[in-house]
């Protein structure tokens, strides 16, 4: 069984809606247990009130942070002191950082350094020096209580298409490249080896295209061939555009 990681995951409760929360916690235990929840906040302010009714059925603790200077954001360095705390600490595997704020972009690469991954989640503002520098990162705006994608309108799956998916050149060019990285020498890459590429280079995840994981992604492109291998549960992937 692969190993459960141990999570920290930090809220800054300013800059990130709480209706999201169920989402975030589900999406993830995926990777392991979220050992440490703490949002960040000034719980006198009125504004927070929606976090406020989140935290104690998600057994999370808040960390108050007044606001010393009007038009300051003290919840910033109080995030960051506390992720240097934890990082120090060494009891965790794994930050998860719900923010929309980029300021929080130095810190990603500080942990990053240290070895441990950063799973971001953040509203669609959310400027991409932050995205990108997160291990993986996923708009808010995606995700509900069951981790699927929803349609605000009427909650159902929202999953783009095959024509919405190869319209996205960015991600055509993301999947082939990850394909041909980790090809054997007759063009078949195994599923698990590219979907790490991807992590490993990129801060994608199948979530934002309404997808839970890469290889239903993937089939929904038609970019690719597919030959389930072993006992069917190993998939390979090749380029369709190689003729055999």
């Amino acid at each position: 069984m692969p190993v459960k990681l141990k999570i920290a995951l930090l809220i800054d409760c300013d800059n990130v809606s709480h209706n999201c929360i169920e989402g975030v916690l589900e999406e993830l235990s995926n990777y392991g247990v979220v050992n440490v929840r703490h949002a960040h906040g000034d719980w006198n302010n009125a504004c927070l009130t929606g976090w406020s009714e989140k935290l104690h059925p998600n057994a999370i603790r808040p960390i108050q942070q007044f606001a010393y200077t009007k038009g300051k954001n003290a919840t910033d360095s109080a995030m960051i002191i506390d992720a240097m705390d934890i990082l120090y600490s060494k009891n965790i595997d794994a930050f998860a950082l719900m923010t929309s704020d980029s300021d929080f972009t130095p810190l990603v690469l500080r942990i990053r350094e240290s070895g441990l991954p950063v799973y971001g989640f953040g509203e669609k503002k959310t400027p991409q020096p932050f995205v990108d520098a997160c291990s993986q990162f996923i708009y808010t705006e995606r995700i509900s209580f069951s981790g699927t994608a929803k349609d605000e309108k009427n909650h159902a799956p929202l999953k783009k298409s095959k024509k919405e998916l190869r319209a996205d050149t960015s991600l055509v060019k993301l999947l082939r490249t990850a394909v041909e990285q980790t090809a054997e020498d007759d063009g078949w890459a195994n599923l698990a080896k590219a979907a790490s590429y991807i992590s490993n280079n990129n801060s994608f995840s199948p979530v934002n295209y309404g997808y839970k994981k890469v290889g239903e992604l993937i089939k929904t492109t038609e970019l690719f061939k597919i030959d389930m291998r072993g006992d069917g549960s190993v998939m390979y992937i090749k380029d369709a555009r190689i003729k055999e």
